[in-house]
């Protein structure tokens, strides 16, 4: 695996935004620190969530984003991105979709993480960049970053990089993940596989338990809600 290394640990509380007429609670605006953070189970102290039913916890505890999805957006969305655009705690490099799995863990300061399931964009993202398709373009490019669930807390510093520790066996990538989400829905068969990572989110193998039983599941409701 390549070197990963962080760009910035972005840390932020939920702030009250006006859009037009519509106010949101969002906790998408994030500060760079510039010092080392204590990350707990569920968030680095001082980071903080607007929709506590769709965000954080225990599953999502760290939002993570790869920098080489930036230029790409700043030429979809015509301008400049700073670190932590699209609200993630962790800008990277290093590693994308494509390459980190479900279940892979890393030790990361003194603490110590590991990949729970895909990002799933917000609503707010919409209305944050103006663009009501952005959403769904981050969703159809796969480029949707990731979560970690915290196994050590501890402190993290901005001058980390993410150590790799454990290899999940089944090796069920992010990108692999967000196929059968969102394009290859009925490939039942891959679906059985994703179930057998354990590591899985609670929230994603409902959704995949939820088709395996037949039960049609609209996940661009997830758009609506999930960040």
């Amino acid at each position: 695996m390549n070197k990963v290394e962080i760009l910035s640990l972005n840390v932020g509380k939920p702030k009250d935004i006006v859009f037009g007429k519509k106010s949101v609670t969002t906790g998408f605006f994030k500060e760079r620190m510039q010092q080392a953070v204590f990350l707990s189970f569920v968030h680095f102290i001082g980071d903080g969530q607007g929709d506590l039913v769709h965000h954080g916890g225990v599953h999502k505890a760290v939002c993570v984003y790869p920098y080489k999805h930036y230029p790409h957006w700043e030429r979809t969305l015509e301008r400049t991105l700073p670190y932590g655009a699209f609200g993630e705690n962790l800008t990277i490099t290093g590693i994308t979709e494509e390459e980190i799995c479900i279940g892979d863990s890393f030790q990361l300061g003194e603490a110590i993480v590991q990949v729970s399931q895909p990002r799933q964009p917000c609503f707010k993202l919409a209305l944050i960049y103006d663009r009501k398709d952005l959403p769904l373009l981050v969703q159809e490019t796969g480029f949707t970053g990731f979560y970690f669930r915290v196994l050590q807390e501890g402190l993290v510093s901005p001058t980390d990089r993410l150590v790799p520790l454990t290899r999940q066996a089944h090796a069920i990538s992010v990108a692999e993940a967000n196929r059968l989400m969102h394009q290859d829905k009925y490939d039942l068969e891959s679906v059985r596989r994703l179930l057998e990572v354990e590591e899985l989110s609670p929230s994603w193998r409902k959704t995949f338990e939820k088709r395996l039983a037949g039960q049609d599941v609209d996940t661009s409701e997830r758009i609506s809600g999930e960040t």
